[in-house]
């Protein structure tokens, strides 16, 4: 028996049976649950969405579900909010989470089968996005709500799951820096280029790595290599000789999160270290390729932060208008897997030149470049 099979029949009967003796909804919330196995990137653009809920129900107990490896980034209570670990390939997360007393609420984010966690966990009423399929995810779910009919931001339609008036903007030091434990930073100015990303598909070419390295050196800025565990070939091929600093497979999140709020710029595909570098408050510049540079950007919550997109946008096979196995009309993106898309184009449609000019204006206000 594997362990997500095990996390399923404990869901299964937990909820179950929770939903036979539910008690009814609170007047006053004093317990909200954010439930959903999200990759990073998507956890922190829940932001918005806990924020208002802060807002919304200032003395509640606001828990939020993540990935293990994304719990430490929570110590400093941001908004309040208190991060559980959930993995389903690891049931004995599920156990502890069974253990938490009831909740008066629970958000529902992306997925709607983990409305059935949340039901398990013994929340009053379930509110998630409407047209997930198949109809046995919404067996939980106690109201639905549309996405946007008009392009926004993934967080800011996240945050329609709460009533009331929307959050003030993100702004800096809204989010305290997790505990990291010591590691060697740049001493000087320095940029961190993430070469990595959650398919092979968001992968930019390594000349062009090596390019924009060069360039912002050029500019007196020291060059940080930074991958994931298992991305470190990525690095190679952009720095064969190995002339300059990587962290490639050697931080925990916690360690990025201070690796990248110390530099003067990050350059990143749209993956979870660039959603990183914005709540650091970091000038980012993302690389979109398949994504939507919409779904993904600052819409209204993050829209003060230094952060710049580049892509070509429209592009011809950027035409999905699917998120999280809804059909929203206005969206476009790309869900192709490797096997459908042997070669991202539209991340070679790129040009270091244009990465390179996005970096130096989001940096201006901090004085350091020079053009």
């Amino acid at each position: 028996m594997g362990e997500r099979f095990r996390t399923r029949a404990l869901v299964t009967a937990h909820a179950f049976a929770s939903r036979l003796r539910r008690r009814a909804a609170a007047g006053e919330v004093r317990r909200v649950l954010v439930a959903h196995n999200l990759l990073l990137g998507d956890t922190l653009m829940l932001t918005p969405l806990l924020a208002k809920l802060r807002r919304a129900h200032p003395s509640a107990q606001i828990t939020l579900l993540a990935s293990p490896a994304a719990v430490p980034l929570y110590e400093g209570r941001p908004y309040g909010v208190r991060a559980l670990a959930f993995k389903p390939a690891d049931s004995a997360t599920t156990r502890a989470l069974l253990r938490e007393p009831p909740f008066d609420l629970a958000l529902v984010a992306g997925d709607n089968r983990y409305s059935w966690l949340a039901a398990a966990m013994g929340a009053a009423h379930v509110v998630a996005h409407a047209g997930d399929r198949p109809a046995t995810k919404d067996w939980f779910v106690d109201e639905k709500r549309a996405y946007s009919a008009t392009p926004s931001a993934w967080g800011d339609m996240m945050a329609d799951l709460v009533d009331g008036p929307e959050p003030p903007p993100y702004a800096r030091g809204d989010w305290k820096a997790p505990t990291a434990r010591p590691f060697e930073a740049p001493r000087g100015p320095y940029a961190v280029l993430h070469v990595g990303g959650s398919t092979p598909l968001k992968h930019w070419v390594p000349e062009r790595w090596a390019e924009l390295a060069r360039g912002l050196a050029a500019r007196g800025m020291e060059v940080a290599w930074s991958a994931g565990r298992g991305e470190e070939p990525l690095v190679a091929a952009a720095d064969p000789e190995g002339k300059l600093r990587s962290y490639a497979g050697a931080l925990d999140l916690a360690q990025m999160w201070h690796l990248v709020a110390g530099a003067r710029v990050l350059v990143s595909p749209d993956t979870g270290i660039a959603h990183l570098g914005r709540v650091a408050w970091t000038p980012t510049v993302t690389l979109f390729g398949p994504g939507s540079a919409v779904l993904a950007g600052t819409g209204s919550f993050w829209r003060d932060t230094p952060w710049r997109a580049v892509g070509r946008d429209p592009f011809p096979c950027r035409d999905q208008r699917f998120l999280f196995r809804r059909e929203v009309e206005w969206v476009r993106r790309c869900g192709r897997t490797i096997e459908e898309c042997p070669e991202p184009r539209c991340m070679h449609a790129i040009g270091a030149e244009e990465v390179l000019t996005a970096a130096l204006d989001v940096s201006q206000p901090e004085g350091v470049f020079a053009r």
